[in-house]
């Protein structure tokens, strides 16, 4: 247990990360450290070349790349997939504003012929088919993106501050990021949390309500259904559906403080442990979700039954937590991804008060710590997750304790691993399911430790070969089989 001590609140800093903190250690430290470094990067490197190759192959369409060559990227980076195509955030160095861009995205279709997006393929350019059409000048670096599942419009964004910024995409002006321009204006500011609250946030898929962890190691949750026009989403009109202020000049709207989640206000809720990386709702409650953090615990919340958690895994993990997702087909299965590269399943129906209850599944299949990880919208045992090892990993826990016959495999997949995305050359902070589009993933990694800045946006699409039931598949190939013998057999005109 921590001692308590008074919070410090710690000056803000806008468009740049903090200095990291300097750390004595030994040489035979450091020279270890350099070798697991260079080792790791070695072996992302191989995956890489090796995924460039098999690009045609292994996609239904080539993997449409967009590069983001700023000039020194720094921090996390996220992004997010709507029906209004993609929203993410251009992170810089403060020669010019930080901002979040809305883009539309031409996503190739499934079983299209390849050649021309093959021909256009380069990694150090900005990609065609990625078209952004307004720009939002955001008050300091984006740490993370979520969208209101009611309301495409709306979406929260986390920077370096203690407060929650509600946006409506589509009322919020257009703007030109060049150095000196002022922020944009939030149509929301959520507040509540007394320290730095970075990057756990997440939207109930049900109701307007909003939820944040902080550095202050509180659990903060809102209602917005207040702030929110009714006449707007009834007629469907293009206004803003964020109420703004009745008078001008009296700056953004602010949800007060509270208890009362009836009335747009916050509840405080004490995680008691430390930093707080990510929470989820439970899929068929406003008032239950999950948090996880640098206590290795797994915590569920019920806003109902007072300040204290309903069940706290100890140990959930062997390492700190940096990820966790909730079912959206069951509301019974939750995925933890740790520090101790695995991917861990818990089956809350096993979870007692006393912290007791171990994961029904363990998955193995990185190198590194697990960053992200999320269920697929397509099929209730599917999902993915993302780590420093550049790899983006698709599993599907129903395969696991099944036979697979297969000839001469000399290593074997980790069980439930049935596709790995290798097109990053450095760690993928984060990655989003495409709910409009099945199959496709959007994915964004943070190259600043192999190409010394940028990051790498990449949108693609696994062959339907792969995810398709395997007798449905090997009839297809026999067809596709006999119709090539056919053609090879025909005479050649001169």
């Amino acid at each position: 247990m921590e001692s308590q001590t008074p919070i410090v609140k710690k000056k803000e800093t806008r468009g740049r990360k903090p200095k990291p903190q300097v750390t004595i250690s030994t040489k035979k430290e450091e020279a270890g450290k350099g070798k697991e470094g260079k080792k790791a990067q070695l072996l992302t490197s191989r995956s890489y070349t090796q995924w460039k190759s098999l690009v045609p192959s292994l996609t239904g369409s080539p993997t449409t790349l967009l590069a983001l060559t700023l000039s020194r990227f720094s921090g996390s980076f996220c992004c997010l997939f709507t029906i209004k195509g993609l929203i993410l955030p251009f992170i810089t160095d403060g020669s010019v504003p930080n901002t979040l861009v809305i883009a539309n995205c031409e996503v190739v279709k499934p079983r299209v012929a390849a050649a021309e997006h093959i021909s256009q393929f380069n990694e150090e350019a900005r990609s065609p088919f990625v078209k952004k059409y307004k720009t939002i000048i955001h008050p300091g670096e984006v740490n993370r993106i979520r969208e209101l599942p009611q309301n495409s419009k709306i979406v929260a964004t986390h920077t370096d501050s203690p407060d929650v910024l509600i946006w409506d995409v589509e009322s919020q002006p257009n703007r030109h990021a060049v150095l000196g321009a002022t922020n944009s204006r939030p149509d929301l500011i959520l507040t509540g949390h007394q320290d730095n609250a970075e990057f756990a946030l997440a939207m109930c898929p049900t109701e307007p309500y909003v939820l944040s962890g902080g550095k202050d190691k509180s659990v903060v949750l809102w209602s917005i259904q207040d702030h929110i026009s009714t006449t707007a989403t009834s007629t469907g009109s293009g206004g803003s559906i964020v109420k703004q202020n009745s008078k001008p000049g009296e700056g953004n709207d602010k949800a007060a403080d509270g208890l009362l989640l009836d009335h747009g206000v916050s509840i405080l809720l004490d995680h008691g442990g430390m930093r707080i990386l990510k929470m989820s709702f439970c899929p068929s409650s406003v008032q239950e979700f999950c948090s996880v953090g640098d206590d290795s615990c797994l915590i569920l919340w019920d806003a109902r039954l007072g300040s204290s958690p309903v069940v706290k895994v100890e140990k959930a993990h062997n390492a700190d937590l940096h990820c966790v997702d909730w079912n959206p087909h069951d509301d019974n299965l939750i995925l933890t991804g740790s520090a101790d590269n695995s991917v861990r399943m818990f089956d809350r129906r096993n979870l007692t008060s006393n912290g007791v209850g171990s994961p029904i599944y363990k998955f193995e299949g990185h190198r590194a710590a697990v960053l992200c990880v999320q269920w697929s919208p397509d099929k209730s045992s599917v999902f993915g997750s993302s780590a420093e090892d550049g790899l983006l990993n698709i599993w599907d826990h129903e395969k696991v304790g099944k036979k697979v016959e297969r000839a001469a495999r000399t290593s074997p997949s980790p069980p439930g691993l049935f596709f790995q995305h290798a097109g990053h050359r450095d760690k993928v902070v984060d990655f989003h399911w495409n709910a409009f589009d099945p199959w496709t993933i959007v994915s964004v990694s943070d190259d600043c430790d192999t190409t010394g800045g940028g990051g790498t946006l990449q949108i693609w699409r696994m062959s339907d070969l792969i995810y398709r039931p395997e007798e449905e598949v090997l009839a297809e190939l026999e067809k596709f089989k006999s119709h090539v013998v056919a053609c090879a057999s025909k005479p050649r005109e001169s």
